[in-house]
Protein backbone atom coordinates (compact mmCIF):
# COMPACT_ATOMS: atom_id res chain seq x y z
CA UNK A 1 0.00 0.00 0.00
CA UNK A 2 2.97 2.32 -0.36
CA UNK A 3 2.16 5.47 -2.27
CA UNK A 4 4.07 7.83 -4.54
CA UNK A 5 4.76 11.28 -3.07
CA UNK A 6 2.28 13.93 -4.09
CA UNK A 7 3.34 16.05 -7.01
CA UNK A 8 4.26 19.65 -6.17
CA UNK A 9 1.00 20.55 -7.83
CA UNK A 10 -1.92 18.70 -9.40
CA UNK A 11 -3.52 19.09 -12.79
CA UNK A 12 -6.63 17.96 -14.62
CA UNK A 13 -6.16 14.93 -16.85
CA UNK A 14 -8.07 14.12 -20.00
CA UNK A 15 -10.38 11.12 -20.26
CA UNK A 16 -10.07 10.90 -24.04
CA UNK A 17 -9.47 7.46 -25.49
CA UNK A 18 -5.93 6.23 -25.19
CA UNK A 19 -3.60 5.28 -27.98
CA UNK A 20 -0.65 2.90 -27.83
CA UNK A 21 1.46 5.46 -29.65
CA UNK A 22 4.22 5.26 -27.04
CA UNK A 23 6.15 2.80 -29.28
CA UNK A 24 3.40 0.15 -29.59
CA UNK A 25 5.58 -2.89 -30.31
CA UNK A 26 7.73 -2.32 -27.22
CA UNK A 27 4.70 -1.72 -25.03
CA UNK A 28 2.97 -4.85 -26.28
CA UNK A 29 6.10 -6.93 -25.81
CA UNK A 30 6.65 -5.61 -22.30
CA UNK A 31 3.04 -6.19 -21.23
CA UNK A 32 3.02 -9.72 -22.64
CA UNK A 33 6.12 -10.63 -20.65
CA UNK A 34 5.06 -8.92 -17.42
CA UNK A 35 4.42 -11.05 -14.32
CA UNK A 36 3.63 -10.08 -10.71
CA UNK A 37 6.71 -12.07 -9.69
CA UNK A 38 9.00 -9.86 -11.78
CA UNK A 39 7.40 -6.78 -10.27
CA UNK A 40 7.98 -8.11 -6.75
CA UNK A 41 11.63 -8.73 -7.59
CA UNK A 42 11.84 -5.13 -8.81
CA UNK A 43 10.39 -3.89 -5.51
CA UNK A 44 12.80 -6.04 -3.54
CA UNK A 45 15.72 -4.36 -5.30
CA UNK A 46 14.32 -0.86 -4.77
CA UNK A 47 13.48 -1.50 -1.14
CA UNK A 48 16.84 -2.94 -0.12
CA UNK A 49 19.49 -1.12 -2.18
CA UNK A 50 19.59 2.02 -0.02
CA UNK A 51 18.75 0.35 3.30
CA UNK A 52 15.08 1.28 3.61
CA UNK A 53 11.94 0.64 1.50
CA UNK A 54 10.47 3.37 -0.66
CA UNK A 55 7.55 5.06 1.08
CA UNK A 56 5.73 5.71 -2.18
CA UNK A 57 4.28 3.52 -4.91
CA UNK A 58 6.67 2.25 -7.59
CA UNK A 59 5.02 1.72 -10.98
CA UNK A 60 5.03 -1.71 -12.54
CA UNK A 61 6.55 -0.41 -15.75
CA UNK A 62 8.92 2.14 -17.22
CA UNK A 63 7.75 4.32 -20.10
CA UNK A 64 9.18 4.00 -23.60
CA UNK A 65 9.53 7.46 -25.15
CA UNK A 66 9.45 7.66 -28.97
CA UNK A 67 12.09 9.68 -30.77
CA UNK A 68 9.69 12.37 -32.00
CA UNK A 69 8.45 13.06 -28.47
CA UNK A 70 12.04 13.10 -27.22
CA UNK A 71 12.93 15.71 -29.84
CA UNK A 72 10.01 17.86 -28.73
CA UNK A 73 11.07 17.58 -25.09
CA UNK A 74 14.61 18.57 -26.01
CA UNK A 75 13.31 21.58 -27.95
CA UNK A 76 11.13 22.59 -25.01
CA UNK A 77 14.18 22.40 -22.75
CA UNK A 78 16.14 24.63 -25.13
CA UNK A 79 13.29 27.17 -25.25
CA UNK A 80 13.11 27.32 -21.45
CA UNK A 81 16.86 27.41 -20.91
CA UNK A 82 17.16 30.30 -23.37
CA UNK A 83 15.13 32.41 -20.93
CA UNK A 84 16.95 31.22 -17.80
CA UNK A 85 20.32 32.09 -19.33
CA UNK A 86 19.29 35.62 -20.33
CA UNK A 87 21.59 38.29 -18.82
CA UNK A 88 18.58 39.98 -17.24
CA UNK A 89 16.98 36.87 -15.74
CA UNK A 90 18.10 37.62 -12.21
CA UNK A 91 16.65 41.10 -12.56
CA UNK A 92 13.24 39.92 -13.76
CA UNK A 93 13.11 37.22 -11.10
CA UNK A 94 13.96 39.51 -8.16
CA UNK A 95 10.28 39.88 -7.23
CA UNK A 96 9.95 36.10 -6.92
CA UNK A 97 11.92 35.96 -3.66
CA UNK A 98 9.83 36.78 -0.56
CA UNK A 99 11.86 39.41 1.32
CA UNK A 100 11.71 37.51 4.63
CA UNK A 101 13.03 34.34 2.95
CA UNK A 102 15.99 35.81 1.06
CA UNK A 103 19.25 33.99 1.84
CA UNK A 104 22.67 35.73 1.46
CA UNK A 105 25.60 34.57 -0.69
CA UNK A 106 23.54 33.67 -3.73
CA UNK A 107 25.47 32.16 -6.65
CA UNK A 108 25.24 33.20 -10.31
CA UNK A 109 22.75 30.56 -11.40
CA UNK A 110 20.82 27.57 -10.16
CA UNK A 111 22.74 24.30 -10.01
CA UNK A 112 19.64 22.06 -10.10
CA UNK A 113 16.72 22.48 -12.50
CA UNK A 114 13.59 20.42 -13.10
CA UNK A 115 11.14 20.87 -15.98
CA UNK A 116 7.83 18.98 -15.62
CA UNK A 117 5.96 18.19 -18.84
CA UNK A 118 2.52 16.64 -19.11
CA UNK A 119 2.12 14.36 -22.14
CA UNK A 120 -0.83 15.62 -24.13
CA UNK A 121 -2.10 15.68 -27.73
CA UNK A 122 -1.84 18.51 -30.21
CA UNK A 123 -4.61 19.59 -32.56
CA UNK A 124 -3.55 16.93 -35.07
CA UNK A 125 -3.81 14.16 -32.48
CA UNK A 126 -0.08 13.66 -32.05
CA UNK A 127 1.63 13.36 -28.69
CA UNK A 128 3.16 16.59 -27.44
CA UNK A 129 4.79 17.70 -24.16
CA UNK A 130 3.37 20.69 -22.32
CA UNK A 131 5.27 22.34 -19.49
CA UNK A 132 3.38 22.27 -16.21
CA UNK A 133 5.93 23.33 -13.65
CA UNK A 134 9.63 24.11 -13.29
CA UNK A 135 11.88 24.55 -10.29
CA UNK A 136 15.43 25.51 -9.42
CA UNK A 137 15.76 22.83 -6.76
CA UNK A 138 17.16 19.29 -6.52
CA UNK A 139 15.10 16.24 -7.36
CA UNK A 140 15.55 12.49 -6.93
CA UNK A 141 18.84 12.21 -8.81
CA UNK A 142 20.00 9.06 -6.99
CA UNK A 143 16.70 7.25 -6.59
CA UNK A 144 15.85 7.70 -10.27
CA UNK A 145 19.17 6.19 -11.27
CA UNK A 146 18.52 3.19 -9.02
CA UNK A 147 15.01 2.81 -10.46
CA UNK A 148 16.29 2.77 -14.05
CA UNK A 149 18.91 0.16 -13.19
CA UNK A 150 16.31 -1.96 -11.40
CA UNK A 151 13.98 -1.93 -14.42
CA UNK A 152 16.90 -3.09 -16.57
CA UNK A 153 17.86 -5.80 -14.11
CA UNK A 154 14.41 -7.36 -13.89
CA UNK A 155 12.83 -6.58 -17.26
CA UNK A 156 13.84 -6.78 -20.92
CA UNK A 157 14.70 -3.16 -21.76
CA UNK A 158 16.25 -2.48 -25.19
CA UNK A 159 19.97 -1.93 -24.71
CA UNK A 160 20.11 1.14 -26.95
CA UNK A 161 17.28 2.98 -25.14
CA UNK A 162 18.58 5.42 -22.52
CA UNK A 163 17.45 7.20 -19.38
CA UNK A 164 20.58 9.39 -19.09
CA UNK A 165 21.46 12.27 -21.43
CA UNK A 166 24.29 14.54 -22.57
CA UNK A 167 26.60 11.60 -23.18
CA UNK A 168 26.70 10.46 -19.55
CA UNK A 169 26.88 6.78 -18.67
CA UNK A 170 26.39 5.35 -15.16
CA UNK A 171 29.91 6.14 -13.95
CA UNK A 172 30.02 9.58 -15.59
CA UNK A 173 26.63 10.52 -14.14
CA UNK A 174 27.60 9.64 -10.59
CA UNK A 175 30.98 11.31 -10.98
CA UNK A 176 29.30 14.53 -12.15
CA UNK A 177 27.03 14.54 -9.10
CA UNK A 178 30.05 13.92 -6.90
CA UNK A 179 31.92 16.86 -8.46
CA UNK A 180 28.92 19.16 -8.07
CA UNK A 181 27.84 18.20 -4.55
CA UNK A 182 31.09 17.17 -2.84
CA UNK A 183 33.54 19.22 -4.91
CA UNK A 184 37.00 19.47 -3.37
CA UNK A 185 35.74 18.90 0.17
CA UNK A 186 35.90 15.71 2.16
CA UNK A 187 32.49 13.95 2.23
CA UNK A 188 32.25 14.28 6.02
CA UNK A 189 32.37 18.07 5.62
CA UNK A 190 29.38 18.06 3.25
CA UNK A 191 25.81 17.73 4.52
CA UNK A 192 22.42 17.08 2.94
CA UNK A 193 20.18 19.48 4.84
CA UNK A 194 16.49 18.76 5.49
CA UNK A 195 13.81 19.10 8.13
CA UNK A 196 13.60 15.74 9.92
CA UNK A 197 14.90 13.84 6.87
CA UNK A 198 13.99 10.48 8.38
CA UNK A 199 10.30 11.49 8.12
CA UNK A 200 10.34 12.85 4.55
CA UNK A 201 8.47 10.85 1.92
CA UNK A 202 11.40 11.14 -0.51
CA UNK A 203 14.00 10.05 2.03
CA UNK A 204 15.07 7.04 -0.04
CA UNK A 205 16.86 9.53 -2.29
CA UNK A 206 18.67 10.96 0.76
CA UNK A 207 19.96 7.52 1.66
CA UNK A 208 21.02 6.98 -1.95
CA UNK A 209 22.92 10.27 -1.89
CA UNK A 210 24.62 9.16 1.31
CA UNK A 211 25.50 5.73 -0.12
CA UNK A 212 27.06 7.07 -3.33
CA UNK A 213 28.69 10.24 -2.00
CA UNK A 214 29.38 9.52 1.67
CA UNK A 215 28.00 12.84 2.92
CA UNK A 216 26.07 13.36 6.15
CA UNK A 217 22.26 13.61 6.09
CA UNK A 218 21.19 16.07 8.79
CA UNK A 219 18.16 17.85 10.14
CA UNK A 220 18.48 21.62 10.54
CA UNK A 221 18.02 21.10 14.29
CA UNK A 222 21.35 19.20 14.41
CA UNK A 223 23.41 22.08 13.00
CA UNK A 224 25.63 23.83 15.54
CA UNK A 225 27.08 27.30 15.16
CA UNK A 226 30.05 29.24 16.49
CA UNK A 227 30.16 32.72 14.98
CA UNK A 228 30.16 32.19 11.21
CA UNK A 229 31.26 28.56 11.46
CA UNK A 230 28.83 25.66 11.24
CA UNK A 231 29.47 22.16 12.50
CA UNK A 232 27.75 18.98 13.65
CA UNK A 233 28.64 16.34 16.23
CA UNK A 234 29.51 12.91 14.88
CA UNK A 235 28.66 9.63 16.63
CA UNK A 236 31.67 10.07 18.92
CA UNK A 237 30.72 13.61 19.90
CA UNK A 238 33.49 15.09 17.76
CA UNK A 239 32.92 18.48 16.11
CA UNK A 240 32.88 18.17 12.30
CA UNK A 241 33.08 21.38 10.27
CA UNK A 242 30.42 21.97 7.60
CA UNK A 243 31.91 23.36 4.38
CA UNK A 244 29.19 22.61 1.84
CA UNK A 245 25.40 22.40 2.19
CA UNK A 246 23.36 20.34 -0.28
CA UNK A 247 20.02 21.97 0.46
CA UNK A 248 16.80 19.93 0.36
CA UNK A 249 14.72 22.18 2.64
CA UNK A 250 11.63 23.75 1.10
CA UNK A 251 10.77 26.93 2.96
CA UNK A 252 7.02 26.33 2.68
CA UNK A 253 7.51 23.41 5.03
CA UNK A 254 10.11 25.08 7.22
CA UNK A 255 7.80 28.01 7.95
CA UNK A 256 5.26 25.58 9.39
CA UNK A 257 7.84 24.20 11.80
CA UNK A 258 8.22 26.95 14.36
CA UNK A 259 8.62 24.16 16.90
CA UNK A 260 11.89 22.95 15.34
CA UNK A 261 14.84 23.91 17.57
CA UNK A 262 17.71 25.51 15.71
CA UNK A 263 20.92 27.43 16.37
CA UNK A 264 21.08 28.70 12.79
CA UNK A 265 18.15 30.26 10.96
CA UNK A 266 19.60 29.83 7.39
CA UNK A 267 19.31 33.59 6.76
CA UNK A 268 22.67 34.78 8.09
CA UNK A 269 26.08 34.61 6.44
CA UNK A 270 28.21 31.61 7.33
CA UNK A 271 31.50 30.04 6.28
CA UNK A 272 29.86 27.34 4.20
CA UNK A 273 28.95 27.12 0.52
CA UNK A 274 25.44 26.36 -0.68
CA UNK A 275 25.10 23.56 -3.23
CA UNK A 276 21.77 24.59 -4.62
CA UNK A 277 21.19 28.05 -3.18
CA UNK A 278 17.71 28.43 -1.64
CA UNK A 279 16.91 31.65 -3.55
CA UNK A 280 16.75 29.72 -6.81
CA UNK A 281 13.77 27.75 -5.54
CA UNK A 282 11.81 31.00 -5.87
CA UNK A 283 13.53 32.51 -8.90
CA UNK A 284 12.87 29.43 -11.07
CA UNK A 285 9.27 28.62 -10.26
CA UNK A 286 5.75 29.48 -11.34
CA UNK A 287 6.97 33.08 -11.36
CA UNK A 288 9.03 32.16 -14.45
CA UNK A 289 6.14 30.75 -16.50
CA UNK A 290 4.78 34.05 -17.94
CA UNK A 291 8.21 34.79 -19.42
CA UNK A 292 8.34 31.53 -21.37
CA UNK A 293 7.09 31.45 -24.95
CA UNK A 294 7.21 28.10 -26.71
CA UNK A 295 4.81 25.72 -28.39
CA UNK A 296 5.59 23.40 -25.48
CA UNK A 297 4.66 25.91 -22.76
CA UNK A 298 0.97 26.74 -22.13
CA UNK A 299 0.14 30.43 -22.10
CA UNK A 300 0.58 31.87 -18.61
CA UNK A 301 -0.35 35.33 -17.31
CA UNK A 302 0.37 37.24 -14.13
CA UNK A 303 -3.00 37.97 -12.56
CA UNK A 304 -1.85 41.48 -11.66
CA UNK A 305 -1.35 42.26 -15.36
CA UNK A 306 -4.78 40.99 -16.38
CA UNK A 307 -7.04 43.83 -17.48
CA UNK A 308 -9.90 41.65 -18.68
CA UNK A 309 -10.42 37.99 -17.71
CA UNK A 310 -10.24 35.51 -20.62
CA UNK A 311 -13.60 34.79 -22.20
CA UNK A 312 -12.93 31.07 -21.82
CA UNK A 313 -12.06 31.21 -18.12
CA UNK A 314 -13.09 27.57 -17.72
CA UNK A 315 -10.00 26.65 -19.76
CA UNK A 316 -7.57 28.23 -17.30
CA UNK A 317 -6.10 27.29 -13.91
CA UNK A 318 -5.55 29.82 -11.11
CA UNK A 319 -2.38 29.22 -9.10
CA UNK A 320 -0.67 31.03 -6.23
CA UNK A 321 2.98 31.68 -7.01
CA UNK A 322 4.13 30.21 -3.74
CA UNK A 323 2.37 27.10 -2.51
CA UNK A 324 3.24 23.54 -1.58
CA UNK A 325 1.53 20.35 -2.81
CA UNK A 326 -1.03 22.20 -4.89
CA UNK A 327 -2.51 24.23 -2.04
CA UNK A 328 -4.65 27.12 -3.22
CA UNK A 329 -4.89 25.96 -6.85
CA UNK A 330 -8.26 26.52 -8.54
CA UNK A 331 -8.91 24.21 -11.48
CA UNK A 332 -12.48 25.21 -12.34
CA UNK A 333 -11.97 28.96 -12.26
CA UNK A 334 -14.82 31.46 -12.03
CA UNK A 335 -14.95 35.24 -12.09
CA UNK A 336 -15.75 35.11 -8.37
CA UNK A 337 -12.47 33.27 -7.78
CA UNK A 338 -10.56 36.09 -9.48
CA UNK A 339 -12.45 38.76 -7.56
CA UNK A 340 -11.71 36.94 -4.29
CA UNK A 341 -7.93 37.20 -4.76
CA UNK A 342 -6.71 39.93 -2.42
CA UNK A 343 -3.09 39.80 -3.64
CA UNK A 344 -3.09 39.43 -7.46
CA UNK A 345 0.66 40.02 -7.56
CA UNK A 346 1.12 36.53 -6.14
CA UNK A 347 -1.09 34.63 -8.59
CA UNK A 348 -0.95 33.43 -12.18
CA UNK A 349 -3.46 32.13 -14.68
CA UNK A 350 -2.25 29.21 -16.79
CA UNK A 351 -4.09 27.69 -19.73
CA UNK A 352 -5.23 24.16 -18.94
CA UNK A 353 -3.68 21.17 -20.61
CA UNK A 354 -5.20 17.73 -20.86
CA UNK A 355 -3.00 14.71 -20.28
CA UNK A 356 -3.65 11.81 -22.61
CA UNK A 357 -3.78 8.15 -21.60
CA UNK A 358 -1.16 6.82 -24.00
CA UNK A 359 0.35 3.95 -22.01
CA UNK A 360 -1.47 0.66 -22.38
CA UNK A 361 -1.35 -1.51 -19.26
CA UNK A 362 -2.07 -5.17 -18.61
CA UNK A 363 -5.35 -4.14 -16.98
CA UNK A 364 -8.01 -4.01 -19.74
CA UNK A 365 -9.34 -0.54 -20.57
CA UNK A 366 -7.22 1.13 -17.90
CA UNK A 367 -4.38 2.95 -19.67
CA UNK A 368 -2.07 5.30 -17.80
CA UNK A 369 -1.16 8.92 -18.37
CA UNK A 370 2.18 10.37 -17.44
CA UNK A 371 4.09 13.47 -16.47
CA UNK A 372 7.79 13.62 -17.32
CA UNK A 373 10.30 15.55 -15.25
CA UNK A 374 13.43 16.37 -17.21
CA UNK A 375 16.24 16.69 -14.68
CA UNK A 376 19.10 19.10 -15.41
CA UNK A 377 22.35 20.18 -13.80
CA UNK A 378 24.19 23.47 -14.27
CA UNK A 379 27.76 23.06 -13.10
CA UNK A 380 29.83 26.15 -12.45
CA UNK A 381 31.72 27.04 -15.62
CA UNK A 382 29.05 25.71 -17.99
CA UNK A 383 27.36 28.29 -20.21
CA UNK A 384 23.95 26.67 -19.74
CA UNK A 385 22.31 23.74 -17.94
CA UNK A 386 22.56 20.22 -19.31
CA UNK A 387 19.92 17.52 -19.26
CA UNK A 388 21.10 14.44 -17.34
CA UNK A 389 18.17 12.27 -16.21
CA UNK A 390 14.39 11.99 -16.03
CA UNK A 391 11.57 11.13 -13.67
CA UNK A 392 8.06 9.99 -14.58
CA UNK A 393 4.81 9.96 -12.65
CA UNK A 394 2.23 7.54 -14.03
CA UNK A 395 -1.42 8.14 -13.22
CA UNK A 396 -4.88 6.79 -13.94
CA UNK A 397 -6.74 9.29 -11.80
CA UNK A 398 -8.45 12.53 -12.66
CA UNK A 399 -5.28 14.32 -11.60
CA UNK A 400 -1.64 13.47 -10.94
CA UNK A 401 -1.28 12.82 -7.22
CA UNK A 402 -1.65 10.08 -4.63
CA UNK A 403 -5.21 10.86 -3.62
CA UNK A 404 -6.42 10.36 -7.20
CA UNK A 405 -4.65 7.02 -7.65
CA UNK A 406 -5.46 5.22 -4.40
CA UNK A 407 -5.95 1.51 -4.95
CA UNK A 408 -4.85 1.67 -8.59
CA UNK A 409 -2.07 -0.30 -10.26
CA UNK A 410 0.41 0.73 -12.98
CA UNK A 411 0.66 4.16 -11.40
CA UNK A 412 3.32 5.98 -9.40
CA UNK A 413 7.07 6.37 -9.65
CA UNK A 414 8.62 5.45 -13.00
CA UNK A 415 11.35 6.44 -15.43
CA UNK A 416 11.52 6.97 -19.17
CA UNK A 417 13.70 5.00 -21.57
CA UNK A 418 14.18 7.10 -24.68
CA UNK A 419 14.43 5.89 -28.25
CA UNK A 420 17.89 6.68 -29.66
Amino acid sequence: NIQYPISNIQYPISNIQYSTSMIPHLRQRFNAAFTPEKYQELLNTINTEFGEPATFRVAESPVFIPKKLKEQLLQGIEDISAVLTRPDFRQISEAAIPPHLRVPDEDEHSIFLQYDFGICRDSAGNLTPQLIELQGFPSLYFYQHLLAQAYRRHYDIPADFHHLFSGFDREGYLQLLREIIIGDARPENVILLEVEPEKQNTRIDFWGTRKYLGLKVLCLSKIKREGRDLYYLDDDGRKVAIQRIYNRIIFDELEKRADLPREWDMFSEVNAEWVGHPNWFFRISKHTLPYLHSEFVPETLFLKDLKTPPADLENWVLKPLFSFSGQGVKVNVTRDDLDAVDDPGNYILQRKVQYVAAIETVIPNEPSKCEIRMMLLWKKGWDKPRLVNNLIRMSKGEMVGVRYNMGKEWVGSSVGFFEP
